[in-house]
């Protein structure tokens, strides 16, 4: 029986474009050293290039850095190409001025002036030469998924909806599977074209690469084998939740019923892993170094806040964090003086008449969360984590959002996954969205998805485009 040729998982499309961009650099590389040699009547031979061979980890390494901070493996942004061309000058510029800034700080002949520069304009060239063939040499490997969705109701509803928001350009829906009595029936514009029985020959008809399961609890006898068959043959099988969480970075949590085990971050191991420990040694690290490092510009800050709103410089609040328990979140004040006289605890609004001129800025640059390197200090949070709510919204939404709990398994961070997905919130339904966020970050948590975040965050403050 033929079955469809298997496409990349978009991870493999991540890992196939992030081995391109690495060939770029290297070649890069090589072309601002044979312009290095030539402008300085070196001989260009694999002597030479051995003995510089350490630019090539080092731009390696800032290129993964970099891209990583700026978001660049986002597939929704590969498929834009005027938004990645304007991304990769961005970082293009950051790798120069960083190269440009450890210049200034190190002896001038040890390093050559204008080899980043070389660099520079050879990997933008090269990426974006790359970046262009990349769906002409990955053919029909990169092509959209194409998916079957088997099941009906909500789950169906969501899952189309999540595809055609976040990656209509990595999967195709092609239809739905129901029963006898849904065949003709349309959800969000995706006909439902058959029932279980007939789902190999729709597999076959339509090169379905990946089958989409709505709930495995609800399938019928023959659906049930039908589904067996495809994965036999070849076929990937998905339950909803888990595409769900694959291309949103998010756990459905309003829409659990019977799998409610795919939203609790289950964890045989227990919390007492080497992860956290680990976690903590780093956090009581970095946090130390920050506030030493960042002293400067935290005592500008502080004077400017002095000089343009008076005292206090500081703003204490009530948030709740690890199971639950309540502690004092310090930051720089932000908004006027007595801010909530009048509306008593509420969401803070992006453009909040409350915040101050240079509060503003703050929030843009997220200046206005540096003291809070002192929480990550004494413990009571940590680098990233979920961002910890007041404990009159948390009351409020543990009874209007499900598993909001759950949230409180783990400290409170001074950024998160939610902060760097998603815009700024201020209503209960920006809530369950942001928990969604929260819930897959502990599912999937790691020092290497917290380096992510940590990155990415980097590149918002650099981009302004915080809070």
């Amino acid at each position: 029986m033929a079955v469809p040729r298997p496409q990349l998982q978009l991870n493999e499309r991540r890992s196939l474009l992030r081995l391109g961009d690495i060939t770029a650099v290297i070649a890069a590389v090589l072309i601002a050293l044979r312009i290095w040699s030539w402008r300085g009547e070196r001989a260009f031979t694999a002597e030479f290039i051995l003995t510089q061979f350490a630019w090539f980890p080092l731009f390696i390494g800032f290129w993964l850095l970099l891209a990583s901070a700026n978001d660049f493996y986002n597939l929704r942004m590969v498929a834009n190409r005027a938004a990645a061309f304007r991304r990769l000058l961005v970082i293009t510029s950051q790798m120069i001025l960083i190269y440009l800034i450890i210049f200034y700080f190190s002896d001038r002949d040890s390093l050559p002036r204008l080899f980043t520069l070389y660099y520079g304009v050879s990997s933008f060239v090269l990426i974006s030469l790359w970046r262009t063939i990349y769906p002409t040499l990955a053919g029909w490997a990169s092509e959209p998924r194409r998916v079957l969705i088997v099941g009906t109701g909500w789950a169906a509803d969501v899952i189309i909806t999540a595809i055609d928001q976040e990656a209509h350009n990595e999967y195709r829906v092609v239809g739905v599977i129901g029963n006898e009595a849904e065949v003709g029936t349309v959800i969000d514009d995706v006909p439902v074209i058959g029932t279980g029985g007939d789902l190999m020959n729709f597999v076959l008809r339509d090169r379905v690469s990946e089958l989409v399961v709505t709930s495995m609890g609800e399938l019928t006898g023959a659906t049930f084998q039908a589904v067996m068959d495809a994965y036999t043959a070849g076929i990937n099988i998905s339950p909803m939740p888990i595409l769900y969480e694959r291309i949103t970075g998010r756990v459905p949590v309003e829409h659990v019923d019977n799998q409610w085990a795919v939203v609790l971050p289950l964890d045989e191991n227990g919390f007492f892993r080497p992860y956290s420990l680990v976690k903590r040694l780093l956090d009581m690290v970095l946090s130390l170094i920050g506030m030493i490092v960042l002293s400067p510009v935290m005592l500008v800050t502080a004077l400017v806040i002095m000089l343009e709103d008076g005292w206090p410089v500081f703003y204490s609040q009530q948030r709740v964090g690890l199971n639950g328990h309540v502690f004092a979140i310090y930051k720089f004040r932000s908004m006027c003086k007595d801010a909530e006289q009048d509306t008593g605890p509420v969401f803070a609004v992006a453009d909040d008449p409350r915040v101050t001129r240079f509060g503003r800025l703050m929030r843009r640059t997220r200046l206005d969360e540096l003291p809070q390197l002192v929480n990550v200090l004494h413990g009571e949070m940590s680098l990233v984590g979920p961002r910890p709510e007041r404990p009159e919204h948390v009351e409020r939404l543990m009874t209007t959002i499900p598993f909001y709990r759950t949230r409180l398994v783990i400290r409170p961070g001074l950024t998160g996954w939610a902060q760097v997905c998603y815009d700024y919130g201020s209503d209960d339904k920006d809530a369950m969205v942001k928990l969604q966020y929260d819930l897959y970050y502990i599912r999937h948590k790691s020092l290497l998805l917290d380096l992510n975040i940590l990155l990415r965050t980097v590149g918002k403050v650099l981009r302004m485009s915080g809070v």
